[in-house]
């Protein structure tokens, strides 16, 4: 597996477990491919956050976005 970027890692830094778990997968796929960002979608009500590839974003860089 892939090293985070430092940007990822000081992106989940101050963030909840609950967090980190939901979007570290992606973040990692991300790294281990090391072509795209992500974009961290929040979704109003029970979903919460999701996190996808983003292949408009440049490697390393994360984006939080409402959905």
């Amino acid at each position: 597996m892939s090293e985070l970027p430092a940007s990822y890692k000081e992106f989940l830094a101050d963030k909840s477990e609950m967090f980190v778990n939901t979007v570290k997968p992606v973040l990692q796929q991300s790294a281990a491919d090391g072509l795209h960002g992500v974009r961290v979608v929040y979704n109003p009500g029970s979903t919460g956050h999701q996190a996808h590839l983003d292949e408009t974003l440049p490697f390393g860089v994360v984006l939080e976005d409402i959905d």
